[in-house]
């Protein structure tokens, strides 16, 4: 939860609750840090994102119009073995579940007991990403996945303690750019059962790290680095024995310095547990707000090396993020079960409500995305772990297409249930029917939207890859720091870029009645998605040639191209999909059919307001709003108080809370 806010200049849209500060007054931030300008965080953000496509990606290709079925047809398949002993391990995890494990409990006391910890532990749960030769399952994407869409079915706070701890915590960023030495000190205690917690988020600073103000300042003997700063949204925080910290070092001669990602003791001396955050939903998940004074940390303790932490933060979600729609299709699969029962049974106006069409197109659409998202997930994850494709775009779309979707899905599973979707479950249980926690996953499914990149962010960070080909041959030509030479240059690259690829987008195999006919009923479906992804390309770069340096700032058309590619994404995906799997399970044919018949459907509308929407009168009617020209509508309500801030300050120095870390002990 440490990666997501978007807290300058957008509203906070996190839902959590301000701070009082308690180490003293407020204090500014560092001069490094600062009250930087836009061009700055830009600066910031673009330094850390992967620059180089040096493998294939099927979403890149999707947004230019090129229509690379080849890089996900056949449909890729895991590995045998791998796959068996992963059963074995799901096997024991499903027992453990449903017999040692009280998901009404876990909602109830706002706590997963020590005993789940400790069982988890000895199962092997903490381990699941990591490699066998330091203690660990060594389970691939798919199977990892798997496992989190099981946990999170009966808590999906334990799928969220599961996911921060393995996905963003200490064990992805230590396998990805950890020492040999660092992984043999802190890899086989993960496993074993201790926590880990990634900490990126302050009071106010999210998805603009720019402004990243807890420091790490070089010890006089050199031997390491002095941490001080408050982090904010440590999802295991209150927990995790093992911190990733995100600090800044500061420059100096012979020193890079920059955003730096530490290995962090969280027992070290200097640090506080200040708070346990509490939320909408998740009621079991261990947040913090935690304060580093003068924290210690030795130099090899450095990931990656000074300066590197945001690359390090952005490349480990490229894979991270996939944990957090596995939890996503598994609410799909469990609203999918409450809705068909309940709507067999139950009888309105002579006939279950699953026969009423107000009913039946809520039940098409479950059933429906369902499909979609989980086969895009483990799609996704097949691809992730043959590791031959780049796939930062296509794990960013299933993040941003699956939790938007879920949280439709239990929109219309309660709607569906009636009354009883708003009622709890013991509430439920207590009249003496069967406890279907229907609010409970609603309340679980909103933080997805935010978690691990807000939907508003994930729109802007898509559509930056989307266009990264356009920009590595044009973007001088809108830079306006670029003189004329640069621009000369710019021009002439992309005169040859142009002059070969705008051709490809007037003509393709989309537009003949024979193509893709192996795929038998499917087939029209991608011949749709070959057309509209030619059509999505010809909308980009008119756009971009229309509005060029303003288009960053055209964030609702952005939104739209994505959205666009992400459906055209899992119309590919579910084909592909049902066409292999079409002798064992031929129904899933007809899913894929009911799944791009819909997706068809929001295509066509997202398109028809690329460019027939109110963006322009949105944007000037909120910055009357903001400047107060209809405050008088908030008349006659009682608003909230406003005697605290909106965003809370801190400065440095002890801290004056008492600390309420929670240590799990060791199992027996």
């Amino acid at each position: 939860m440490t990666t997501t806010q978007n807290s300058r200049p957008a509203p906070d849209e996190s839902g959590g609750v301000p701070e009082r500060p308690t180490g003293g007054t407020a204090a500014p931030l560092p001069g490094e840090a600062g009250q930087v300008s836009e061009k700055e965080a830009r600066q910031v953000a673009e330094a850390a994102r992967e620059s180089t496509w040096d493998r294939p990606s099927f979403g890149k290709e999707l947004f230019l119009g090129r229509f690379r079925l080849d890089l996900i047809n056949p449909w890729p398949r895991s590995d045998a073995e791998a796959d068996a002993r992963a059963e074995e391990f799901l096997g024991r995890l499903r027992e453990f579940l449903t017999t040692e494990v009280d998901g009404a409990a876990i909602e109830r006391d706002a706590r997963i007991p020590d005993e789940v910890f400790q069982g988890l532990a000895r199962l092997g749960a903490f381990g699941m990403k990591i490699d066998p030769a330091y203690g660990g399952l060594g389970l691939s994407n798919l199977q990892y996945c798997r496992a989190l869409m099981l946990a999170g079915s009966v808590s999906p706070a334990i799928g969220a303690l599961l996911s921060a701890h393995q996905s963003i915590g200490v064990p992805q960023p230590l396998k990805l750019f950890g020492s040999p030495e660092q992984k043999q000190r802190f890899l086989p205690r993960l496993a074993a059962g201790e926590v880990s917690a990634f900490l990126l988020t302050e009071p106010d600073v999210g998805s603009d790290p720019a402004r990243l103000a807890t420091t790490a300042e070089p010890t006089e003997d050199g031997t390491g680095y002095r941490l001080n700063g408050v982090k904010l949204w440590a999802t295991n925080g209150t927990v995790a024995t093992l911190l990733v910290v995100m600090a800044r070092v500061p420059a100096a001669d012979g020193r890079r310095g920059g955003i730096t990602a530490f290995v962090v003791d969280g027992d070290a001396e200097g640090i506080t547990v200040e708070r346990r955050n509490e939320f909408l939903g998740l009621r079991g998940l261990e947040n913090s707000l935690t304060r580093f004074h003068d924290v210690f940390v030795p130099k090899e303790n450095v990931i990656g090396g000074e300066g590197k932490g945001l690359k390090i933060a952005l490349t480990t979600l490229n894979t991270g993020r996939l944990s957090l729609p596995a939890m996503c299709v598994g609410a799909g699969k469990w609203s999918l079960n409450v809705a068909r029962e309940w709507s067999a049974e139950r009888v309105q106006w002579g006939r279950p409500v699953g026969e009423h069409e107000a009913v039946a197109q809520k039940l098409a659409f479950i059933a429906a995305t369902t499909y979609g998202m989980e086969t895009m997930l483990d799609l996704c994850c097949r691809l992730a772990d043959d590791d031959r494709n780049d796939i930062r775009i296509e794990a960013a779309l299933v993040k941003l297409y699956a939790s938007e979707m879920a949280w439709r899905i239990a929109d219309d599973l309660i709607q569906i249930r009636g009354g009883r979707g708003y009622e709890t479950a013991e509430s439920l249980a207590a009249r003496g029917e069967r406890p279907a926690a229907v609010e409970q996953i609603l309340r679980d499914l909103r933080i997805n939207r935010i978690f691990e990149g807000s939907t508003e962010i994930m729109h802007l960070l898509i559509a930056r890859e989307a266009v990264d080909a356009h920009l590595s041959v044009a973007g001088d030509i809108i830079d306006p720091d670029a003189g004329l030479g640069r621009k000369a240059r710019a021009g002439a690259r992309a005169g040859v870029f142009y002059a070969k690829w705008l051709p490809t987008l007037a003509v393709g195999r989309g537009q003949s009645p024979r193509a893709y006919a192996e795929f038998g009923p499917l087939a029209g479906h991608l011949r749709q998605v070959e057309r509209a992804s030619r059509k999505l390309a010809r909308s980009t770069f008119y756009a971009m040639s229309r509005w060029q340096g303003r288009m960053e700032r055209k964030q609702a058309f952005l939104g739209r191209v994505v959205d666009i590619g992400a459906e055209l994404f899992a119309m590919a995906a579910v084909c592909v999909r049902a066409h292999a799997e079409r002798d064992d399970h031929p129904e899933n044919v007809e899913l894929a059919d009911l799944f791009c018949r819909q997706a068809r459907v929001r295509v066509d509308a997202l398109f028809t307001s690329l460019w027939d929407n109110t963006d322009s009168v949105d944007v000037a009617a909120a910055k009357r709003i903001l400047a107060g020209r209809y405050a008088d509508l908030e008349s006659g309500v009682i608003t909230p108080p406003a005697d605290l801030p909106w965003v809370t300050g801190w400065s440095a120095g002890p801290s004056t809370a008492t600390d309420v870390r929670r240590r799990i002990p060791p199992s027996r």
